[in-house]
């Protein structure tokens, strides 16, 4: 028996890479017996594994004496081994009241941030925590009956950052077994038999169920089913992970998509399929498009919220078949609008929250008095630099004429502001002036996104707007002498 299991748990560790030669593993002992198994098999195996040990505890003081007998417990186990005991405290039910928060979730944050600050302080390198087999049937069980997907499906990950999981191909029995060949006793924590809780009635009551009635191994093909989907998961995430480099455009607050790209590209030989329409071809791009619309969600949101499928299938409704300019408001504090063939995804802070906000205004009188002048504008978090050069352009300068403003054409008032209504605008090589609102849409610049857009008047006319030519009447031109160039910089 302890033969075999040791050769599991080296296996399984070299497979996965789990521990490397060299590195300072802690072992998370709560005292339970899986964790006081783990312990032991790592003691056993850390020659031959070329790791040095310890012993992490975490004590959530949430029942008391025991909470401190356990402690000790660990503590104890330590110095039988001779290894370092790192131990961690905090009150979680004050922490979970505080927070008005799920204590179980209180006590499994709290217990994962003791071992990231260990990591971060060079005491350990791995943090070692004992989910077994079972662990895991009865976290894909959990997930399945709470609604999942492919993700939910692949249960407990072996590794995730510094922590790893050796023992996630044995069962809880194995691990009592040879504990008592051992002679080894452990610790018992009440709650785990509380069957008010889910995952206490999963083990308690369904789990028995299942394997009686029903499937002897049905925690190995729970387990082989979270590692096919950990390893499907993979791939589609690496999938969309090359999606998202190559076709979503991200700024500061906000994300950018085409809808083409979106839910169309199994037409982009991508794939040896064929574009085709039928329901088969759709539940292949949705399975991509979902994930890309979760992920950039998940990369913007600014405050806690969950995407569910509904949020998802709306989102693809909408770029399937929604209206220009139509919104939907998400969770986690964005907002998604159809924009002509574009999804543009920004967050909602507290100002554009309110539906009927003031349009952003702003208004700076400029004043030339030498080379080069920065005009600074906080409410569009940019510098504009206008800058006097020398024209014609010398050989080898790549500024273009019609981006160079006449100096000698310039009147006052000079005046950088933001656009309004009315406001009209020839610029260089058209015909005749139009509304720089027409000109914006024709640019595909979507309402928000033209919120502030800022324009150079002089003497009370339109001479330059962001993204556009100069003006034809103040465009620099085979008599000009020196021009006005104009740049624009964040501001740092």
């Amino acid at each position: 028996m302890g033969q075999g299991l040791l050769n599991t748990v080296r296996g399984a560790i070299q497979k996965q890479g789990l521990l490397r030669a060299g590195e300072r593993v802690g072992v998370a002992v709560s005292g339970g017996a899986d964790s006081v198994a783990l312990l032991l098999l790592l003691a056993e195996l850390r020659k031959q594994l070329g790791i040095v040990l310890s012993v992490v505890h975490f004590n959530h003081k949430l029942r008391g004496k025991d909470s401190e007998a356990d402690e000790r417990f660990a503590a104890k186990l330590a110095e039988k081994y001779g290894l370092a005991f790192h131990a961690g405290r905090a009150d979680i039910a004050a922490k979970a009241k505080s927070r008005k928060g799920n204590l179980e979730d209180t006590a499994r944050r709290a217990r994962y941030d003791f071992f990231a600050r260990l990591v971060e302080d060079g005491r350990v390198d791995k943090v070692a925590v004992a989910h077994t087999a079972d662990d895991q049937a009865e976290t894909v069980l959990a997930h399945i009956l709470r609604g999942t997907g492919l993700a939910g499906l692949g249960g407990i990950h072996p590794t995730v950052g510094h922590v790893v999981r050796p023992l996630l191909g044995v069962r809880r029995a194995e691990l009592r077994a040879y504990l008592r060949t051992k002679k080894q006793t452990w610790r018992e924590d009440a709650t785990n038999r509380d069957t008010t809780r889910m995952r206490a009635r999963i083990r308690k009551k369904l789990l028995p169920i299942l394997e009686k009635q029903f499937q002897a191994t049905v925690v190995q093909h729970l387990t082989t089913l979270a590692e096919l989907a950990r390893e499907d998961e993979a791939f589609l995430a690496a999938l969309v992970e090359d999606r998202m480099r190559r076709w979503v455009g991200k700024e500061t607050g906000s994300a950018r998509i085409s809808t083409s790209d979106l839910l169309h590209f199994s037409g982009k030989k991508d794939f040896n399929t064929e574009d085709t329409e039928n329901t088969e071809s759709t539940e292949k791009n949705f399975a991509v498009s979902g994930r890309i619309v979760r992920r950039i969600v998940g990369e913007l949101k600014p405050r806690e919220g969950q995407l569910n499928a509904e949020h998802v299938r709306a989102v693809l409704e909408l770029a399937a078949r929604g209206e220009n300019g139509k919104c939907l408001s998400l969770p986690g504090g964005v907002e998604v609008r159809r924009e002509h063939d574009r999804l543009i995804f920004c967050t909602r802070g507290p100002v554009a929250q309110a539906k009927h906000r003031k349009p952003l205004e702003f208004e700076r009188a400029i004043n030339f008095h030498g080379t080069e002048v920065d005009v600074n504008v906080p409410e569009l978090g940019c510098v504009f630099r206008l800058r006097v050069i020398d024209w014609p352009a010398k050989r080898g300068d790549t500024i273009e004429r019609e981006f160079v403003l006449d100096r000698d054409a310039l009147q006052s008032p000079l005046v950088l502001r933001n656009w309004r209504a009315g406001d009209k605008l020839r610029p260089c090589g058209h015909r005749s002036a139009h509304k720089l609102k027409r000109l914006l849409n024709q640019k595909r610049v979507s309402r928000w996104e033209r919120d502030g857009w800022p324009v150079l008047t002089s003497g009370g006319v339109l001479a330059w707007a962001r993204g556009f030519p100069a003006a034809a009447e103040f465009a620099a031109s085979e008599k000009t002498r020196s021009g006005v160039v104009i740049t624009e910089e964040a501001i740092s």
